[in-house]
């Protein structure tokens, strides 16, 4: 016994004495952090001699709802990757003075490797000559008196793009989010989104995001050429030969179980999710808040194509499915310009605007009175708003929407 004691003292003392064992209680040593998918695969693009316009697309597609363009790399540096024609192409912005950085050359692919020390914030665009373009794969933009730019990194409010979502069966689109400055306390989802920010949509566009209440984050998704049937709920004979739209179930779907969920895992929840369209977008509102109920505690329509479904052969509109259903939680906002006399001119229950009406101002005053008489209660859970001569476009739009935005803030 008393020789084991003596041996474990002279090596305790032998370990003390060479200082290389580590103790117990040492921290374990850094481990280098190893670079994410996205700076694979786009280094991988990279290195591909002259690589194919799908590989690339596809590449830059995954990226963009990946990570998102520019992208940060495991050693701090920003990776710029853009396809384009002609050259030489530089990237240039407030981080050079707008002087431009030369881009390396594959094929139809130009990429830049950079040290940026101030990326928050930091605008860019892409340069040829005295051609500037921005970054279309940009998750982070904004809008100047030159129209887009590109931002490095985000600082303060600002917008954001996910490209080529799809699911139930329908063609991909952009997210358009315009991510508050404030703690998010409310999210808006609305339609037609490529009108939404952009002051070069038709008519100067909604300009939503200098009406919005702090604290809202409003989710822009796209249109595409399937807008007729995706924000239409029944077939209707509008004089093109045959009847056009009944899809918006599918799309319904799509926002509620494809876009809701992506913008929860990458901005968090909420307490309050509202919907707000124009035209067919207000008459999609109506059908998504009818279809989820309980889900969304606003919706809004905006000039709503609410008679869709008494164009043709009669079939089941927005107004009889509400006053089917009774009143329900959802506080609805209706609105429109026109004015004028309403007639039933077809015998079918639903007031047609006259000619001097327009911007669907009989379907919508129907529709308040409907939603009125199923127990919705003004100033409380229904909302409507006439401007009377007001025309169908985003600019008479982007002129009253601040009213909806006042009445789903105060909720």
């Amino acid at each position: 016994m008393t020789y084991r004691v003596i041996a474990c003292a002279a090596l305790g003392l032998l370990l003390c004495a060479c200082g290389d064992e580590p103790r117990r209680d040492d921290p374990p040593p850094p481990v280098e952090p190893e670079p994410s998918a996205s700076e694979l695969a786009l280094r991988a693009l990279i290195a591909t001699p002259s690589p194919a316009a799908a590989e690339i697309e596809a590449t830059l597609s995954a990226v963009a709802l990946g990570d998102g363009l520019p992208l940060r790399t495991r050693d701090g540096t920003f990776l710029f990757v853009f396809a384009a024609d002609g050259g030489p192409w530089l990237v240039a912005g407030d981080f050079d003075g707008w002087s431009g950085a030369p881009m390396t050359r594959n094929g139809a692919l130009w990429w830049a490797e950079l040290v940026i020390s101030a990326p928050r914030g930091a605008g860019y665009k892409y340069r040829a000559g005295s051609q500037w373009v921005a970054d279309p794969w940009a998750r982070r933009f904004a809008y100047d008196t030159y129209g887009e730019l590109s931002l490095v990194e985000a600082a303060g409010a600002h917008l954001e793009r996910w490209p080529g979502l799809a699911s139930h069966g329908l063609v991909p689109r952009t997210l358009r989010v315009f991510v508050p400055e404030a703690a998010v306390t409310r999210v808006l989802v609305a339609h037609d989104g490529q009108n939404l920010f952009d002051p070069a949509a038709p008519w100067g566009g909604w300009q939503l995001q200098a009406s919005l209440p702090a604290g809202t984050l409003v989710v822009g998704v796209d249109n595409t050429a399937e807008r007729m049937d995706e924000y239409t709920h029944v077939a209707d004979d509008i004089g093109w030969g045959s009847p056009v739209g009944g899809r918006a179930a599918a799309y319904a779907d799509f926002i509620d179980q494809t876009v809701r969920p992506h913008v929860v895992a990458r901005y968090g929840d909420a307490p309050r999710w509202g919907l707000i369209g124009s035209s067919l977008g207000g008459l999609v509102s109506l059908i998504i808040a009818d279809r989820f109920p309980g889900r969304y505690a606003f919706a809004a329509s905006l000039s709503g194509t609410l008679g869709w479904g008494s164009f043709g052969p009669h079939q089941e509109t927005i107004i009889e499915r509400y006053a089917a259903a009774g009143r329900r939680d959802t506080v609805i906002y209706l609105d429109s310009g026109g004015s004028g006399s309403c007639v039933d001119t077809d015998g079918d229950g639903i007031l047609d605007d006259d000619p001097e009406a327009r911007d669907n101002y009989c379907e919508t005053a129907q529709m308040r009175d409907t939603l009125a008489a199923a127990g919705y209660v003004f100033q409380q859970d229904l909302w409507h708003w006439h401007e009377p001569g007001a025309e169908h476009n985003e600019a008479a739009w982007a002129a009253r929407v601040w009213r909806p935005l006042d009445v789903f803030a105060g909720l």
